[in-house]
């Protein structure tokens, strides 16, 4: 007869808990699937590639334990610059150390070279993997050439990260593959990102939604200063950083209109999310080799 084992005194109970990366080639959802789950804007947004290029967490909190969601940069098949290769480099390592991994897959689209190299990295990891469909709001002509894949995976689900559809499916899911462990994350935290990279980022997914298809990939976003003015507005101080001078009078726009309504989105969202009233001051710096410091 077994001896029965008995919790000991002030011993912490516990939980499933544990890091699940989301992967997935570029523009498949993933920073808004993370967002979705949270509940809270963590990761910016948009249709264009390289909106994400930092390995942002986002944390939920549940009864049964905690989940790490870790939000990775796309896949890009080509390298032609440093900072595609290092967004490359982000997502291999970001599979190092983890718990599980959410492969996320755009049925819209036909299954590609990129895709079939987030597949090969995906299909070397040992560690319970679900397959997602994201999207499914749409149309999924592709849907089979996905699913020849699906004996590799743990659990397949589909959801809408847009619409916040099945996400309680998806989490439910993760948490049967948990291990039990202690929780990565204080109770009340829901991400690693702080608040000067938030500012960052959020003035920068207003320049990838402002300008033209090339030039968000030659920009970056640097805060200068960020103080509480007495009996005033928030003040920031941001450069957006450019890799030439035709692109900084682009971003300047004729008569200074394009760094206005950059500008002025920025604000109106810093000023929704922080509830502070904030005054903006932005300028654009031709800093041509940013990108070869881009850690």
């Amino acid at each position: 007869m077994k001896k029965k084992e008995v919790k000991k005194k002030n011993e912490p109970e516990l939980k499933k808990n544990g890091l699940v990366v989301l992967v997935g080639r570029s523009n498949v959802g993933k920073s808004t699937l993370l967002n979705a789950l949270v509940g809270s804007k963590i990761a910016i947004t948009s249709p264009k590639p390289q909106t994400t290029r930092q390995v942002l967490h986002g944390v939920v909190h549940d009864e049964r334990g905690q989940i790490v969601f870790a939000d990775t940069p796309g896949i890009f098949s080509r390298a032609p610059d440093r900072l595609t290769a290092k967004l490359n480099e982000k997502v291999r390592e970001s599979l190092e150390g983890i718990d599980a991994v959410i492969y996320v897959v755009d049925a819209t689209r036909h299954v590609g070279e990129e895709e079939k190299m987030v597949h090969r990295l995906v299909s070397n990891v040992t560690k319970p993997k679900l397959l997602v469909f994201n999207k499914t709001d749409q149309m999924q002509p592709y849907k089979d050439e996905y699913l020849a894949w699906s004996d590799e995976f743990t659990r397949v689900l589909e959801v809408s990260a847009l619409q916040g559809k099945s996400l309680k499916n998806l989490v439910d899911a993760v948490f049967e593959i948990l291990p039990e462990s202690e929780p990565l994350y204080p109770a009340d935290q829901i991400t690693n990102v702080e608040n000067k990279f938030w500012v960052e980022e959020m003035i920068r997914e207003k320049v990838y939604m402002h300008l033209s298809e090339e030039i968000p990939y030659a920009t970056s976003v640097r805060i200068q200063e960020m103080t509480q003015r007495e009996n005033g507005p928030f003040y920031i101080k941001a450069a957006i950083l450019t890799t030439s001078t035709r692109y900084k009078k682009m971003i300047i726009g004729s008569g200074g209109s394009m760094i206005r309504d950059i500008g002025s989105a920025a604000r109106r969202e810093l000023e929704m999310v922080t509830g502070k009233k904030i005054y903006l001051d932005l300028e654009v710096v031709v800093e041509e080799r940013w990108q070869e410091t881009f850690e």
